[in-house]
């Protein structure tokens, strides 16, 4: 009998392993949750990385962020963190700021217009993740997260 991730991909032949199959089960996973995020947060002119960005900075309170502190911070890993801040202060939502007296280092800071979308998102946000994650239970939940938790540390070596 196919397994639930074999009738899904349509895949006829048997995972080459276990861990192969959990592999492709957390990937297929994370891309379901990621899309259904994205369609949140899309009416908003964001995607899922500036949220992230957003949250991030919003943690960070007054002091601010450089911009290698936000791109350490950010769940997925992205080639152009510069970039990513450029379209949030475009949109308003931050400010970059060179502090000190070395001029190449700049602060980036939530501005009040991103404080207040991260507020609009808060309940849309907290639903979503009621409705992906809410009926697995909470015993459950706690051993996904070790579960995963062992996954990244075995993953950063």
């Amino acid at each position: 009998m196919p397994s639930q991730l074999q009738s899904e991909l349509r895949q006829q032949r048997p995972f080459e392993s276990l861990e192969a199959e959990a592999g492709l089960s957390i990937l297929r996973t994370a891309a379901e949750m990621e899309y259904q995020a994205s369609e949140v947060l899309k009416p908003h002119g964001l995607t899922g990385t500036q949220y992230n960005a957003l949250r991030i900075l919003r943690g960070a309170g007054q002091e601010g962020l450089c911009r290698n502190q936000v791109r350490d911070r950010l769940i997925a890993k992205v080639p152009d963190a510069t970039r990513l801040l450029d379209r949030l202060e475009e949109m308003g939502l931050v400010v970059r700021t060179r502090e000190g007296e070395d001029r190449r280092f700049v602060l980036t800071r939530i501005t009040q217009a991103g404080l207040d979308l991260l507020d609009r998102l808060a309940e849309p946000v907290a639903a979503l993740h009621r409705e992906q994650l809410g009926h697995v239970g909470a015993e459950k939940l706690t051993s996904l997260i070790e579960l995963l938790g062992e996954v990244r540390r075995r993953c950063r070596g």
